[in-house]
């Protein structure tokens, strides 16, 4: 609960902050020189990435927690007890153990979104946010192809 008030309180400082360059910008365009006129169309585009990319992120967030759900309801999570430091953050070597099982998982079953979920999971466990990410996006992915088949 305590990483939703989180993601709340960032979320509206920044539609905070787009709010607020939406203004600066209005008022430059309006001042009719040159440099306020494209300092304001500059300033346009900026909250403009970032509404995207805050709700792009959102959405992410919002699709990797229902498929959790989702597997967490069918007692698909991966069961390994795995020690963890005091901040909760599994042992790297720990995940590195494990991380294998869940690759060959996916090599064997590359359709399977449960597989990739898993594998991101695996990913996380180790480190690699990156791959992490990409594993759950194609995991979301897999997921709807799956319901729309």
């Amino acid at each position: 609960m305590s990483a939703r008030i989180g993601v709340a309180i960032i979320a509206a400082c920044l539609l905070l902050y787009i709010v607020l360059v939406a203004q600066l910008a209005v008022m430059l365009i309006g001042t009719g020189e040159a440099v306020g006129v494209a300092m304001g169309v500059a300033l346009i585009v900026l909250p403009v990435i970032a509404a995207w990319a805050l709700g792009r992120e959102l959405l992410f967030g919002v699709q990797a927690s229902r498929l959790g759900r989702m597997l967490e309801a069918e007692h698909a999570l991966p069961e390994e007890e795995l020690d963890a430091r005091p901040s909760g953050r599994v042992l790297r070597h720990e995940a590195d153990a494990v991380f294998p099982r869940y690759r060959e998982a996916v090599e064997q079953a590359p359709e399977d979104w449960r597989a990739w979920y898993r594998l991101g999971l695996a990913y996380d466990g180790s480190g690699d946010r990156r791959r992490a990410r990409a594993a759950v996006r194609t995991a979301i992915r897999l997921e709807r192809a799956s319901r729309r088949a």
